[in-house]
């Protein structure tokens, strides 16, 4: 392990594929969207020079206590508690940036601590925002959604085949006792599930789909990517780690959407010109075994990257 990121006992995904990717020059501006508790930033920031610049932005609050703490005194570093949706409206993005840095879903930090209610493997309050301070609970959520707008969420963002079932009795279970914690809400969808042969727990993909809905975490992707593209300077480099299927798939789209011509329309009666903007570089990238063994989460990682293409005016 680099000691960029060995020292904070946290294991960064794709670390090294990451700085690889992200291709960091001693004097550039590069934006780490999602710091968790910063083993990319630490190796972003090992390698700029005195007039390099780390932009660092994360919604948890915990997390940018610890960039504060950490990085606070070093003047190359500026850090902004939000969502990286809002990128763009940061006054420290205006002139470019060489590198951007999205490393998706929810921190090893936040599914470890029970108190903030990701896990269904540690009981604590059933909350599941990434930014405790704004939006609603998933609890809150539960107490008041009905059973059609549950079983929509547990489908779409978890891809959940009993997602009706689980509703239905999600609200008769609510309606004679309130969920309030992680355990309750795991337990009761275990009660509906049985696990039969699957290793993987029956709420898994439940808690899943209820957490990317509270933090509307798909559409934020779809903002940032936006943000993004437009904060770039030619020749950036843009790096997304995804987690799961429906995040990989918008960062798939996007940058095919920037890189690649649509498909030929027969109905058109003239052919549209199509001018790349972006450059995908080596496709969807997985792990290592190596690390895949000394770390069991970075087993469904995938990571894109692009680079944003010189246009002529």
């Amino acid at each position: 392990m680099d000691r960029t990121h060995a020292a904070s006992g946290h294991l960064p995904v794709m670390y090294a594929q990451v700085l690889e990717g992200l291709r960091v020059v001693g004097d550039g501006t590069y934006l780490d969207g999602t710091f968790g508790r910063g083993g990319h930033a630490r190796g972003v920031l090992a390698q700029l020079g005195p007039k390099g610049k780390l932009l660092v932005m994360d919604k948890d609050p915990e997390a940018i206590a610890v960039a504060e703490r950490e990085f606070g005194p070093d003047a190359r570093v500026a850090i902004y508690r939000g969502s990286f949706a809002e990128l763009a409206q940061w006054p420290a993005t205006a002139e470019g940036l060489d590198g951007v840095l999205f490393d998706l879903g929810v921190s090893s930090p936040q599914l470890d601590v029970a108190e903030r209610g990701f896990s269904f493997g540690k009981d604590g309050p059933l909350d599941m925002r990434m930014d405790p301070d704004s939006g609603e609970s998933a609890a809150a959520w539960l107490a008041r959604a009905d059973e059609r707008e549950i079983a929509d969420v547990l489908w779409t963002y978890g891809e959940e085949r009993q997602s009706r079932k689980i509703a239905r009795a999600i609200v008769a279970r609510r309606d004679a006792q309130p969920l309030l914690r992680t355990a309750q809400l795991a337990d009761l969808i275990a009660s509906v599930m049985p696990r039969g042969d699957s290793k993987i727990h029956p709420a898994t993909r439940s808690f899943q789909a209820i957490r990317i809905f509270i933090n509307r975490e798909l559409a934020d992707l779809e903002a940032g990517l936006d943000a993004a593209m437009a904060r770039l300077k030619p020749g950036g480099r843009l790096a997304v780690i995804s987690f799961h299927s429906l995040e990989d798939r918008i960062v798939k789209q996007f940058i095919a959407r920037h890189a690649k011509a649509p498909p030929a329309n027969r109905r058109m009666p003239v052919e549209q010109s199509f001018t790349p903007t972006l450059l995908a570089i080596d496709g969807a990238q997985k792990a290592t075994d190596e690390e895949t063994a000394a770390n069991p989460r970075a087993r469904s990682a995938v990571l894109r990257v692009a680079e944003k293409l010189e246009v002529a005016a």
